[in-house]
């Protein structure tokens, strides 16, 4: 015989709305523990977007500039590489750098160092390949008005992309989201140590899994707080550059 279960929807909207407010609160208050989180994720996140943006902007001036052999090949890995899964980056990073890897030496394992190393890994080729699209797409006037003045091929490139500015740092930008929700990497390469290594999305798998629901629903509204204000500050700056 069959059963029906009866779910009383009025006590779970309840629960999820007295949890709401206890969320709200913790972040309201500046929990000690909810800002040694976030301050980890950022400068994490940032250094290695950072990083990133500076290899995926040298990769796009050769690629551009540069006209060799293999030239569609490489750009096809570097799209393909885009949908790499952040457990394979996390695993390969892993790999290498535990006691038996070739870079075991340098004790980067469990440290933010190796959550950066993963990060860079992953945002290179997202920035990359959102970088080259958009050049690829371009007006070429500009290039070939800069060449006609005697400009060299570095420097025409270079014309084209403080022309093409607000869409390289809207590439930036998704590279930055990306990697800031990640948790496969955070988690395989940080391994997730308080005061450490701990980052808000690696913190909310923890503590969800504690009954800390309260806290994980905190750190998700700090997560969805930052992604919005980093793209309203994109959108300002979009704004004053027209």
């Amino acid at each position: 015989m069959a059963y029906l279960v009866q779910i009383d929807y009025t006590k779970i909207m309840s629960y999820f709305f007295d949890s709401l407010g206890k969320a709200f609160f913790l972040i309201f208050t500046l929990d000690g523990n909810i800002l040694q989180i976030s301050w980890t994720s950022l400068w994490i996140t940032g250094t290695s977007v950072l990083i990133a943006a500076i290899f995926s902007m040298s990769l796009v001036f050769i690629i551009s500039i540069n006209q060799f052999k293999g030239r569609q090949i490489l750009i096809t890995i570097i799209n393909t590489l885009t949908a790499l899964p952040t457990v394979v980056i996390g695993l390969v990073v892993y790999s290498m750098l535990c006691r038996k890897g070739f870079l075991g030496g340098f004790n980067f394992l469990y440290t933010p160092y190796a959550m950066i190393i993963g990060q860079i890994i992953l945002a290179t080729p997202i920035i990359t390949a959102l970088v080259l699209s958009v050049m690829e797409n371009a007006d070429k006037k500009i290039y070939i008005t800069a060449i006609a003045l005697g400009a060299t091929k570095f420097q025409s490139i270079s014309t084209l992309a403080k022309e093409l500015h607000i869409m390289i740092l809207s590439a930036v930008i998704v590279g930055f989201g990306r990697v800031f929700s990640e948790v496969g990497i955070s988690m395989m390469l940080g391994g997730n140590i308080k005061n450490y290594t701990r980052n808000i999305t690696t913190a909310i798998a923890f503590e969800t899994t504690k009954g800390e629901f309260i806290l994980g629903l905190a750190l998700g509204l700090i997560l969805i707080i930052i992604a919005l204000g980093i793209n309203l500050l994109f959108q300002v700056f979009v704004k004053k550059s027209q």
